[in-house]
Order: structure tokens, then sequence, then C-alpha cells
């Protein structure tokens, strides 16, 4: 005759009495909480703190060149 293996528990009631409700309840949490998440994606930067933006272009002689001189470097 083949036995099957007894199931293991995984948390007992101490004390009190509660309802199905109130295990199954508890049950869902535990479920929940045992699940592997995934790692959330890093934050991409923002185009604001981009290196290009601080990356100044050479001064080109024309017509409006003395608008670039007032940038800051």
């Amino acid at each position: 005759m083949r036995t099957e293996p007894e199931p293991t528990v995984a948390f007992s009631v101490v004390r009190g009495n509660p309802t199905d409700e109130e295990i199954a309840a508890l049950v869902t949490v535990l479920t929940l909480s045992s699940r592997r998440s995934e790692p959330e994606p890093a934050a991409r930067p923002s185009g604001w703190s981009a290196y290009w933006r601080t990356v100044r272009a050479p001064i080109s002689p024309g017509p409006h060149a003395w608008r670039m001189s007032a940038r800051p470097q």
C-alpha cells in the first residue's frame, strides 16, 4: 500500500477562534508576501541632468555669435 506524505503545516492558530474568512485573509496575505517580486527598473535620469546639456558648443563667428558668448560654461 502506498502512503502519501503528510502535508507540512505553514501556521497554526494558538489562541482564539478565527472565522473561515479571517483565516482566508491571513492565507492571502502570507501568499502575497511570499511571492518574489521583480526588482523595480532603475529610474531613468531626467533629460535636464544629461551630460550633453553641460557641454558648451564652440563659439563660431557669425552674425549671432554674441548670443553664444553670454551662455554659461
